[in-house]
Order: structure tokens, then C-alpha cells, then sequence
């Protein structure tokens, strides 16, 4: 045999051996999943954003929106937007307004040549529509609503076309909040008329409109129209959805460049924040902390890391979102006179001193140096701490300190007791026990939970804390009513009234005592307690009033009587940490905003970076 007859019998032997390992890892390889460096390199070589979530959404349309994150974040631009760091209300889609001397009309002024995503014109006929058609129809249970009652009388704006570019609304009195009621990612988005005006007119068969179940999270991506810098290309469940940027936005930057500057967005679903910590510092994440502030003990590990890791971590200082525990306080039934909660647990949630007690066996500053490491503070207001108008406790606010005695003395004062082996007693000797909620993606919340589960066992009372997903968590306290007691967070900002639906007592996020909603089964007797009433008053009170003196007085009365009355027991005010690659430019990030990337459509890639 010749050595090149050896050499290439040796040859196809070597390719036979990789020709059987390669079929033999390929499958494993289809069974490993694409992690987000992978799918970088499976997809077109475009600037890409990799970002993270705890879970799938709920929704593909704004109009029934109700958690944060949300995609809305990224495909919806509104009438006006607020700037992250000066919390100014600067222009959007409406590129100026006017405000008339009485303060009862407000016309918009729409930028020239807006397109929604599909190339179709974005004119007043759209902004009406979303109003008058949609956000006002009693028909569909929108929390935006919530927001833009005005009065005594809870009445809407009319909304009017003036001509393609102009809207009017036309206000029953002065509406202090309207501004931001319209601005930010919390403020009511835009509608294309014409993707939805057949679905708002058209019945299903159980008699509500046709839009309450448009655009759910089955859609085709295709068929969804938006407005803002992104488009949404893709969506596998439980995995990600893929942001492409949307040729139709408006936006350019000073040199007449369209914005946004990245082609691609990839937000990856991860339910663990550790996995995600583990995803950040191995390079497949490019932003960690940008929804919900970095955990404090992240923040302490990846600072080590910041030049060795390529990244820079921002202190935002104390983030806009609160924290809460809360009762269900619902005395209601279900439609076959069944009571949403126990009449027994009932009765000890709807105690003030049963509330009061709990607030004062909750360790916060425990919580608060184990959990936080001691670079966050207790909070104990509904208004952010950045609002003009936070009443601090050196105000006179309310607060509750840590006090087992004055605990077991207020529940004592309320006819419970205590039995020979400790344990909490009601006056009827029922053991006092329930079951806290919270979503299991969050795990500070989880954390958090396992704390009050072993503080209010030095109390005698048997917590059954039980994490679940955020999406069910979210179908218990907005629909079903199914819960005792939950802790969950709200997000925050300037204006008191962007909490609307969340205190007024017909609010679609007031879970504490939900009122029936619109396309819900049928509930009875459902009441208002008397200081809900009141509250309900110092909101209209508050949005009427445009003096802002007056205005502080009367949020103040709203924030003594929220920690007089505890129906929800706030806990701790983190500090907005965010960790970002250095390749990412343009951040803009303080705890003002609830999301740390606001300003998305300006940030830029600059791969030279890593």
C-alpha cells in the first residue's frame, strides 16, 4: 500500500468517526434550547438589545394592561410622554397644546405625516376612537378609565376631532392630572381606528364586545399595529419575544437620523433572578435591574466585577415602586351567594387593630438589613418619595415601628386570645391562620414573604405563604377574587392620580375590595367602607384642585388616612440599581421612572465597547 492510498483510507475513516459524533450530538444539541448569545449568532448580524423578564405577558393589547414589564413599554408611544430624569411632561405624538383660561379645554396638536406600523396615517380620528370608542365604552374593563374621571359625577372628557391634526377635550371642570393621565408608560395609549374599530362594534357570543379578546397573546405578531420605536416579530411562549424596530416611527435625532438607533430587541423570559444574575455575568444578558431594582446582594457581588465583567452599575436612588402587603378586604358574594372570603377570616381582616398588629410584628428593619443589606429604607406612604407631594412621617405620617407587645396588646383590645401553647385564638377560638401570596418569579418577594410567614408566628398566628406565578397571582386579585392576603408591588411616579385605579373604590386594580368590573360575572353585595368614600372624595378633591399648596393638604389627608386605616401595609422603598454593558450608550437612568430604560429609542450599541 502506498502512503497516499494509507493516507487516504486514514481520511475516510476520521470523516466516518465525526460523520457518527456529529449525528449523535445534533439531537442534543436540539434538545439543549437557544440560549440568547446562540440565537445572536442564528440571527441576521444586526445591533441587538438582549433583555430579561420574569414572565410571558398577559396581553398584546394596552387597552387591558396590568403588569409591569410589558411589551407596551417598547411598541406604544402616547400623546405625551415624561421624562425620566426631570419627571417634565415634554411632547410625543402631540408635538404641543393649549390650555384655555377657564382650564376646561385642551387641544392637541398631532405631529405632521405620523404612520402606524403598517404604514397606515396616525391622525385625531385614532386618538378619538381610543377614547370615545374604547377607554369610555362601560362595555370594556380598562383600568385607563380609572384615571380620566372627572368630578363628583366620575364624568369622561369629551373627546373631539377638530381636524386630522388637532383633538380637543373638553373637560366638565379644571382636571389637575390630565397631562399625565396622557404621558408615559402608564399613561393611555393611542389605538389604530382602523385594526380595531370592527372588534368594538362586533358582539361575541357572550355578549361583549369582540375587542375584549383581540389581540391576546395567541395573535399572529403580524396582525398587531403599533406606534412606538418597536414592532413585535416574534413571540415563543415561555421563551421570548423578539423586538424588531419599527420602520414608521416618528422619532429622529438632531442630525435627522430615524430613531431607534438598535435594530433588534430579544426579551428572554427567565423566572429566576438568580438564573438571570447567571445569565448576566456569563454575557448572554446585556442589562439586568432595568424593570425592579438589582437585589442588593447582586449588587455587592457584580460590583466587584464591573471592569473585569464590562459593565457599569447606576444608583438611581430610591425607586418610584412601592412594596405591599394587603387583606382582602371584600365582604361580597359570587353570583350564587357564595362569599369570596371566609366570613370567619373575614371578620379578622376587616379588624383595624387585626391590621395594626400585623403591622407592627412585621419586622421591617430586619427585612430591610438582611434582605436589602441596609441600602434601602422603610417606606410608609402610597406617594412616592420623589412627588412634591409625599408626606414623610417627619410630617406627621403615621408609621408603624416594630413592636411585638403593642401587637399582641391591640389584638388582645379586639377580643382575640391566646391558648396554652401560644398560638392566636379569635373570640369564637378559631385559630387565626392564612394564607399569603406573592408572585414566585420575584425572588426578593419570596424572600420577603418567608420573613413575615416566621414574624407573625412570634405572634401566634400560622402564615401559609405560597409563591405562585405572577400571570395567576394577577387572575386572583383582578378577576376571581380568590386570595386572602398578597404582597405585591405598584409603580410609582409624580402624580398621585396615575394611582387612581388602584384607590379609587370602583378601580380596576383596587383589589382590596374589588368592585364588579366590566365583562365580569355578576357579584353581590359589594359596599365601600367609609374611608374608601373618602379617599374616593380626596381624589376628585385632589384632581379639581390646581393650586399645588392645596393640593399637597389634600394628598396628605390621603396618605394619613391610607396608614390610619391600613388597608394595605407598606414595607420596604429599594434603591433603583441597574447593571448595563458597556457597549450600551445613552443610558438616562434615575429611580424617578419605573422602567430604567425610558429612553429606549436613544440608546445605542457600540460594539467596540466590549
Amino acid at each position: 500500500m502506498t502512503a497516499i492510498s494509507f493516507g487516504m483510507k486514514l481520511l475516510r475513516r476520521w470523516l466516518s468517526v465525526l460523520l457518527v459524533l456529529s449525528l449523535a450530538i445534533a439531537p442534543s444539541l436540539l434538545l439543549t434550547g437557544c440560549r440568547p448569545t446562540e440565537f445572536r449568532t442564528a440571527a441576521a448580524q444586526v445591533p441587538q438589545l438582549v433583555l430579561t423578564s420574569l414572565s410571558d405577558p398577559k396581553t398584546f393589547n394596552p387597552t387591558f394592561n396590568q403588569e409591569f414589564p410589558n411589551v407596551f413599554l417598547f411598541t406604544e408611544e402616547h400623546l405625551l410622554r415624561e421624562n425620566g430624569v426631570t419627571g417634565e411632561v415634554e411632547p410625543a405624538l402631540a408635538e404641543s397644546w393649549s390650555i384655555s383660561a377657564n382650564k376646561q379645554r385642551v387641544i392637541f396638536n398631532l405631529r405632521p405625516n405620523l404612520q402606524w406600523s403598517d404604514g397606515q396615517p396616525l391622525t385625531a380620528a385614532d386618538v378619538v376612537f381610543t377614547f370615545q370608542q374604547v377607554i369610555f365604552n362601560p362595555e370594556i374593563p380598562t383600568d385607563y378609565a380609572d384615571s380620566l374621571r372627572i368630578g363628583g359625577n366620575r364624568a369622561f372628557p369629551q373627546v373631539q376631532q377638530l381636524d386630522d391634526r388637532r383633538v380637543e377635550f373638553i373637560l366638565p371642570e379644571p382636571f389637575a392630572p390630565l397631562l399625565r393621565s396622557l404621558a408615559g408608560h402608564d399613561g393611555a395609549p393611542i389605538l389604530p381606528k382602523h385594526a380595531l374599530e370592527r372588534s368594538v362594534q362586533t358582539l361575541s357570543s357572550d355578549g361583549n364586545p369582540q375587542f375584549i379578546s383581540t389581540w391576546s397573546t395567541a395573535t399572529n405578531p403580524k396582525q398587531l399595529v403599533v406606534n412606538g420605536p418597536y414592532q413585535v416579530e416574534s413571540y415563543v411562549s415561555g421563551q421570548r419575544i423578539v423586538f424588531r424596530r419599527n420602520p414608521y416611527y416618528w422619532r429622529r435625532d438632531p442630525q435627522g437620523q430615524p430613531l431607534p438607533y438598535i435594530e433588534r430587541l430579544v426579551w428572554q423570559f427567565i423566572e429566576n433572578t438568580d438564573t438571570q444574575l447567571l445569565r448576566f455575568r456569563s454575557g448572554d444578558l446585556d442589562v439586568m435591574g432595568d424593570v425592579r431594582p438589582l437585589r442588593p446582594e447582586y449588587f455587592s457581588l457584580l460590583k466587584r466585577e464591573e471592569k473585569r465583567g464590562k459593565f457599569k452599575l447606576y444608583n438611581g436612588g430610591p425607586w418610584s415602586g412601592t412594596t405591599y402587603l394587603t387583606f382582602n378586604l371584600t365582604e361580597a358574594r359570587d353570583k350564587n351567594n357564595r362569599p369570596f372570603v371566609d366570613p370567619i377570616k373575614s371578620k379578622w381582616f376587616n379588624t383595624l387593630a387585626f391590621r395594626q398588629a400585623i403591622a407592627h410584628a412585621i419586622d421591617r428593619p430586619r427585612m430591610n438589613n438582611n434582605l436589602f443589606r441596609g441600602i434601602s429604607e422603610l417606606q410608609d406612604s402610597p406617594i412616592s418619595v420623589q412627588s412634591p407631594y409625599y408626606l414623610s412621617p417627619q410630617e406627621g405620617l403615621k408609621t408603624y415601628d416594630y413592636n411585638l407587645q403593642k401587637a399582641r396588646q391591640l389584638l388582645k383590645s379586639a377580643g382575640f386570645k391566646y391558648n396554652a401553647q401560644g398560638q392566636l385564638l379569635d373570640a369564637e377560638n378559631h385559630p387565626i391562620r392564612f394564607t399569603l401570596l406573592t408572585n414566585a418569579e420575584n425572588r426578593q418577594r419570596v424572600a420577603m414573604g418567608a420573613q413575615i410567614k416566621q414574624d407573625l408566628a412570634a405572634i401566634g398566628i400560622q402564615v401559609d405563604f405560597t409563591p405562585i406565578s405572577f400571570n395567576t397571582l394577577l387572575d386572583k386579585v383582578s378577576s376571581s377574587r380568590d386570595w386572602e392576603a398578597h404582597m405585591i408591588g405598584f409603580t410609582g411616579g409624580i402624580e398621585p392620580h396615575g394611582a387612581a385605579n388602584l384607590w379609587l373604590s370602583s378601580g380596576g386594580s383596587h383589589s382590596l375590595n374589588l368592585k364588579q368590573q366590566p365583562g365580569q360575572p355578576p357579584i353581590q353585595g359589594w359596599q365601600p367602607k367609609d374611608w374608601e368614600l373618602e379617599i374616593d372624595r380626596l381624589y376628585t378633591a385632589g384632581a379639581r384642585e390646581l393650586d399645588e399648596t392645596k393640593r399637597k393638604a389634600i394628598y396628605g389627608d390621603f396618605q394619613r388616612i391610607v396608614q390610619e386605616q391600613l388597608p394595605v401595609i407598606y414595607l420596604v422603598n429599594e434603591i433603583a440599581i441597574v447593571a448595563v454593558r458597556d457597549r450600551i450608550q445613552g443610558i438616562q437612568y434615575t429611580g424617578l421612572p419605573s422602567w430604567g430604560l425610558w429612553n429606549i429609542a436613544e440608546l445605542k450599541i457600540e460594539d467596540n465597547k466590549d
